[in-house]
C-alpha cells in the first residue's frame, strides 16, 4: 500500500438519538445516528408482526369455498 493516501481509521463515539452511546472503528471524527440496537423495535422485543394470508386463503375467503 502507498504511504500517506488512506484516511485515519480511528476508534470514535457513536451517539444515538436516545441517548445510548457505545464505540466503533470510522474514518469520520464523531457519528450520529437515529436509532442503535438498544432503541430499535427489532431488538427491544417490541415489534410487531403482521400475518398476512397465502393465496389460498385469500381465494377462499374471496369465492366462499
Amino acid at each position: 500500500m502507498k504511504k500517506d493516501i488512506h484516511p485515519d481509521y480511528k476508534e470514535v463515539e457513536v451517539h444515538c438519538a436516545c441517548g445510548n452511546t457505545f464505540k466503533t472503528g470510522s474514518t469520520k471524527k464523531e457519528l450520529r445516528v437515529e436509532i442503535c440496537s438498544d432503541c430499535h423495535p427489532f431488538f427491544t422485543g417490541k415489534q410487531k408482526t403482521i400475518e398476512k394470508g397465502g393465496r389460498v386463503e385469500k381465494f377462499n375467503k374471496k369465492f366462499g369455498m
